[in-house]
């Protein structure tokens, strides 16, 4: 991308996984909101990384679940967009998580693959670590797969 370039913030455009992720598009609000950011795409797996801040934390200093929870929506809802390479959005219809390990402010990462796909319907695995790349949580989902465009 251009440096001098700014990101178009239209929520249309955060339809197109790739512009997203070269950063001629913003991402998302919800993935603003546990700051997101697209880090590679090999072997069918999406990596990204989120900065978890002081405000995501419990009273016991560790980042609430419900916030693991929507980063791991936000780690399994664009794979299916970035290997598509078509403007859709997933509409997540369930969602199960488990969570292994406490996680901390600072930097989470996580991995998002498809695990079948069918033409409406996508059945989605996410997982959380931390830096040193222990498991923090691992997630799975049934997502409808939504043209942007229609």
């Amino acid at each position: 991308m251009n440096s001098d370039a700014t990101p178009s913030s239209s929520l249309a455009d955060s339809f197109d996984f790739w512009a997203v992720a070269e950063g001629r598009a913003a991402p998302p609000p919800s993935a603003r909101l546990v700051n997101w950011r697209f880090v590679a795409l090999n072997d069918g797996t999406l990596s990204c990384a989120f900065e978890a801040s002081e405000a995501f934390l419990n009273p016991a200093g560790f980042v609430q679940g419900g916030i693991l929870a929507t980063m791991l929506d936000e780690v399994m809802s664009p794979v299916v967009g970035a290997l598509l390479r078509e403007r859709v959005f997933t509409q997540t219809l369930e969602m199960k998580v488990s969570y292994l390990n406490p996680a901390r402010q600072g930097t989470i990462l996580g991995e998002g693959r498809i695990l079948k796909r069918g033409n409406k319907i996508a059945f989605l695995e996410g997982r959380l670590f931390d830096p040193d790349r222990n498991l923090i949580a691992v997630g799975s989902a049934t997502a409808r797969i939504v043209l942007a465009d229609r």
